[in-house]
């Protein structure tokens, strides 16, 4: 979601267009393949000067050190994310790591505490922390908020106008 929404204020993403939109994501992905290859392939980084481009939580500390990044870190609530991946493992016909779901959230939330205590040790990362479940209850505020991160300059409306809450399924309290 925030991906399509950076690109409806008008950032141009850096997307390889290789994962079709499916059931679980109908708009479509909007990554790069490469970037699951951080550890060992940095080159892509420069190519992504002034553009917006999705990177998980474990790898950002394997971006180069010598750019300055703004991270827009998406939190959703754990229960909805581990929901979210079972589904979508199922859907695909694929066996997840056979994890239980509670013991995966706790691998999850310890994962995410280490991401944020790299991060705030990063002086060549700002950060702005918005929340999924508020983006789809407040799409205008969230959008001015990354506006205003960003730099300003963005297509709020256009931005605030591209989020669907008919897309925030499994949720944590369903």
């Amino acid at each position: 979601m925030a991906m399509q929404m950076l690109v409806a204020g008008g950032l141009q993403p850096l997307t390889d267009s290789l994962r079709a939109a499916d059931e679980d994501n109908p708009r479509g992905y909007l990554e790069f393949e490469r970037v699951k290859a951080l550890r060992d392939d940095k080159a892509w980084v420069s190519d992504a000067v002034g553009r917006c481009v999705k990177v998980i939580h474990l790898l950002l500390p394997e971006l180069p050190s010598n750019f300055s990044y703004r991270v827009i870190f998406m939190r959703r609530g754990l229960d909805e994310v581990v929901r979210s991946q079972a589904k979508m493992l199922e859907r695909s016909g694929r066996v997840g790591g056979g994890l239980p779901l509670d013991r995966l959230k706790a691998v999850y939330e310890a994962q995410l505490k280490s991401v944020d205590a790299w991060l705030a040790a990063q002086p060549n990362f700002s950060i702005l922390r918005v929340d999924y479940a508020d983006f789809i209850r407040s799409p205008h505020e969230a959008a001015s908020a990354v506006d205003a991160f960003l730099g300003s300059g963005l297509d709020v409306l256009a931005m605030s106008a591209s989020v669907d809450p008919s897309l925030h399924r499994n949720r944590g309290d369903s």
